[in-house]
């Protein structure tokens, strides 16, 4: 995003507005003080573009450039960037206090996949009315949850309380 935007503040051909500029070649080679008109015709000698690449400089810097085939450059520069990046997910798992040992194995084969994936796993246990007051049964289930998933998960936030919820995250090994 940030190159497109980058694009659009340059100015190209006879969009340059300054009366003189620093003029570079195609090779990158300054060619000194010249004229707008001077520069727009050497670039249209060479069929190229003359594109203000600083114009806050004083006098605006100039390049001689195929400037089609910059933007082309890059926009597969951006792809590529986006194309590495990896974004975490979060998914979550959701238990009760009574909850029985066979649903836990069935939510922990669940939160499995997830971490296979490469994804966190947000563990809740929520209680409900008078559960708050038996919290050793929600360590309980979490401590189960913890145990079943040891071998391919490491507890990255404990069990803590977040209202009426006990959360602790997990990610993969």
């Amino acid at each position: 995003m940030e190159a497109i935007d980058k694009e659009k503040d340059l100015r190209v051909n006879e969009q340059i507005r300054a009366p003189v500029v620093r003029l570079i070649d195609p090779e990158g080679k300054q060619l000194g003080i010249v004229e707008r008109a001077k520069a727009l015709r050497i670039a249209e000698e060479l069929g190229l573009d003359l594109v203000e690449v600083a114009p806050n400089a004083t006098p605006p810097v100039c390049r001689i450039m195929d400037y089609g085939k910059y933007r082309y450059e890059l926009s597969k520069k951006e792809r590529s960037s986006r194309k590495k990046q990896h974004t975490i997910v979060v998914k979550e798992i959701r238990l009760s206090p009574r909850t029985e040992l066979h649903d836990i194995q069935t939510k922990c084969r669940q939160a499995r996949e997830f971490l296979e994936d490469g994804n966190r796993v947000k563990v809740t246990v929520r209680f409900r009315g008078r559960e708050v007051t038996r919290m050793d049964f929600g360590h309980q289930v979490m401590g189960k949850v913890v145990e079943l998933l040891s071998d391919v998960a490491k507890v990255e936030k404990g069990p803590s309380m977040e209202g009426q919820d006990l959360v602790a995250f997990l990610a993969p090994k």
